[in-house]
C-alpha cells in the first residue's frame, strides 16, 4: 500500500533528524544510485549479470596469467562489456549524487564510501570519497599502487608498465579474486546499495529503502532542503 504524501514527510523529517543527531556521518552508495544516470546495475531486474551471466570468479588471476590479453579485450571490448563501457562514457551525475555533495557541504556527511566505478561521485562535485572498488578513468600498478588517468597511459605496448617502478599496470577497477581491503568498514548510512528489496528477499516487494533505484530524486532532494532547514534553525536557536 503506498504511503500517504503526510507518512512520506514525516519519514523524510525523521532521516534528517537522524542525520543531524549522528556525531559521525558516513554513507555507502552501491549500483542503485547510478541507475538513475543510465547505468544498469549488474544484478536484478534489467542487471547485466541477469542478462549475460555472472563474470568468473577468478578474474584477477586470469589478468595475472595474460595481461597483455586482457588489455586487449579492454581496448576491444565486447558483450556487457561493451554495453557498461558505452554507458560510462555518456552517464551523467543525477540529483541522488548531488545531494550527497549538498550534505557534504553542509558538514553533515563527512565520508562517502562507494562501490561504484562510474565516477559520478567525484564528477558530481563529492571530496571525502573512498572508492572501494577503484575508478574507471584510472590506471594502477599492481606492484606499487601508484595511479595515473588512463588518458594519460601510452598503450603502444602492452602491457603498459607503470612509470614509476616499471610493474605492470591494470585499471584500477577491482576485479574478482582480488581483495580490496575494506572487509572490515563499519558504515552507518546505506544508500542505493540496492536495486529493489525483492532481490535480497526472493519476493514481490516494493522496497522502500533510500537505496532502491525506484526512489525519486524529489524525495532526495527533500532529504537534503529539510536536513538544510533544521541546521538553519539550530544555529538560530
Amino acid at each position: 500500500m503506498p504511503h500517504s504524501p503526510t507518512d512520506q514527510d514525516d519519514a523524510i523529517r525523521r532521516a534528517a533528524r537522524t542525520l543531524l543527531s549522528s556525531r559521525y556521518v558516513m554513507a555507502l552508495t552501491g549500483a542503485g544510485i547510478s541507475v538513475e544516470s543510465g547505468i544498469p546495475p549488474f544484478r536484478g531486474p534489467g542487471g547485466l549479470w541477469t542478462k549475460y551471466g555472472e563474470p568468473p570468479m577468478n578474474g584477477y588471476q586470469i589478468f595475472l596469467q595474460d595481461p597483455k590479453k586482457a588489455w586487449e579485450e579492454r581496448l576491444s571490448p565486447k558483450g556487457p562489456s561493451k554495453i557498461i563501457w558505452e554507458t560510462l562514457g555518456t552517464a551523467e551525475p543525477n540529483p541522488g549524487h548531488h545531494a550527497l555533495v549538498e550534505l557534504e557541504n553542509m558538514g553533515v556527511l563527512r565520508c562517502l564510501i562507494t562501490q561504484n566505478v562510474d565516477n559520478l561521485h567525484r564528477r558530481a562535485g563529492s571530496r571525502n570519497l573512498v572508492e572501494i572498488h577503484g575508478n574507471y578513468t584510472l590506471i594502477r600498478c599492481i606492484q606499487c599502487n601508484s595511479r595515473f588517468p588512463a588518458a594519460e597511459v601510452p598503450l603502444h605496448k602492452l602491457p603498459p608498465s607503470c612509470p614509476q617502478c616499471e610493474g605492470i599496470l591494470k585499471s584500477d577497477t577491482i576485479s574478482f579474486g582480488k581483495e580490496t581491503g575494506a572487509k572490515r568498514a563499519r558504515l552507518r548510512v546505506a544508500i542505493a546499495t540496492c536495486s529493489c528489496a525483492a532481490r535480497r528477499s526472493r519476493k514481490p516487494a516494493t522496497c522502500r529503502s533510500a537505496s532502491c533505484s525506484s526512489v525519486s530524486s524529489v524525495l532526495r532532494r527533500s532529504i537534503v532542503n529539510t536536513a538544510r532547514s533544521a541546521t538553519t534553525l539550530t544555529r538560530l536557536g
